[in-house]
C-alpha cells in the first residue's frame, strides 16, 4: 500500500502544471506562514482541491525549477482524500475505521488531507506547534492527525518529536481568517511560546506505521540532512458529534467538498 500510494504521488507530480502565481513556497515559521501561506489565496482555497507547495530555494528567479521536480515538493493538499481514488481508499480503510471506533468516534469526518515530502537534504523544519492552532473546534479535544510513514522515518531523515503529556495544556495560538477584504488574509492570536529542547522524545517510525496526532499536543519535525526522503500521508478527523467547527479557521467546507465521513456504510 505504502508504495501504491508513493508510486500514485510521482505520477501526479509528473503531470502538474504549475502556473508561476502558484509557485508558493511553504514555510512554518511565524510571520513567514502569514506572508507565504495565509497572504496567498492559492493557500487559503486550497481545502477542496489537490494543489502543490514547494520547498524554498528549488525555482531560480524566472520561476524555473533549479531542482527535478520529485524533489521539488513540501506537500500536496488538501483534498487528496476526496479526489484521488488511492487516497480515499486508505483514509476509509477499515484499518482507519477500526481504529476511530475503538477511540469511542461517533460521527468522525475527514478535514484534510497532505502528502508529505521531506526531501533529502532540503526537506524543511516543522517548528513546534499543535495543529489545533490551524484547525480550531469547540470544545477543543476533538481533531486527530493520523500520520502514515510511507517510508522509514528516522532521526536523521526528520521524523517526528513531541512533547509527552503536553496535549492537557490548552492552545498556545490560533491562526485565524481576517475579515473579508482585508490582508494580509490570515493572523495569528498569541504566539508559540519556546519550549524546552529537553521535554521532546524523538518518535522514530518503520515503513507503514501510524502516529496517532492528538490535536493539542506539541509536535515539531526537524530538517531532512540526510540523503533519504521521508514520505507520509497524513490526514487529520474531527469528531463531528456535538462539536463546533470555527468558522475562522483557515480551511473550510465548501459546497463542492463539504467535510466527509469516514465512516462508510
Amino acid at each position: 500500500e505504502c508504495d501504491e500510494l508513493k508510486q500514485r504521488m510521482a505520477e501526479i507530480v509528473d503531470r502538474m502544471d504549475v502556473p508561476n502565481h502558484c509557485r508558493t513556497t511553504f514555510s512554518t515559521y511565524h510571520d513567514e506562514q502569514l506572508k507565504k501561506q495565509g497572504n496567498a489565496d492559492y493557500f487559503i482555497t486550497s481545502g477542496d482541491k489537490i494543489r502543490f507547495f514547494f520547498e524554498k530555494g528549488v525555482f531560480d528567479d524566472k520561476g524555473e525549477f533549479i531542482v527535478p521536480k520529485q524533489q521539488s515538493l513540501n506537500k500536496v493538499g488538501h483534498a487528496l482524500h476526496a479526489y484521488e481514488a488511492l487516497y480515499k481508499k486508505v483514509t476509509h480503510s477499515p484499518k482507519v475505521q477500526g481504529i476511530a471506533k475503538k477511540l469511542g468516534l461517533v460521527n468522525p469526518v475527514i478535514l484534510q488531507s497532505m502528502y508529505i515530502f521531506k526531501q533529502p537534504g532540503i526537506g524543511g523544519e516543522v517548528t513546534s506547534h499543535q495543529d489545533a492552532t490551524f484547525l480550531y473546534t469547540e470544545p477543543l479535544g476533538r481533531v486527530m492527525g493520523l500520520w502514515i510513514a510511507l517510508e522509514d522515518a528516522t532521526v536523521n531523515n526528520g521524523c517526528l518529536w513531541f512533547i509527552p503529556g503536553s496535549q492537557s495544556s490548552g492552545i498556545s495560538r490560533r491562526m485565524v481568517r481576517t475579515p473579508k477584504g482585508s490582508f494580509p488574509l490570515t493572523d495569528f492570536i498569541g504566539r508559540e511560546p519556546t519550549y524546552d529542547e529537553d521535554k521532546f522524545v524523538a518518535v522514530p517510525v518503520k515503513k507503514g506505521g501510524v502516529v496517532l496526532i492528538h490535536g493539542e499536543v506539541v509536535h515539531r519535525s526537524a530538517e531532512n540532512t540526510s540523503e533519504d526522503s521521508r514520505h507520509v500521508y497524513t490526514f487529520h478527523i474531527m469528531e463531528a458529534l456535538d462539536t463546533l467547527w470555527s468558522p475562522d479557521n483557515w480551511l473550510q467546507p465548501t459546497e463542492e467538498l463539504p467535510f466527509p465521513p469516514l465512516y462508510t456504510k
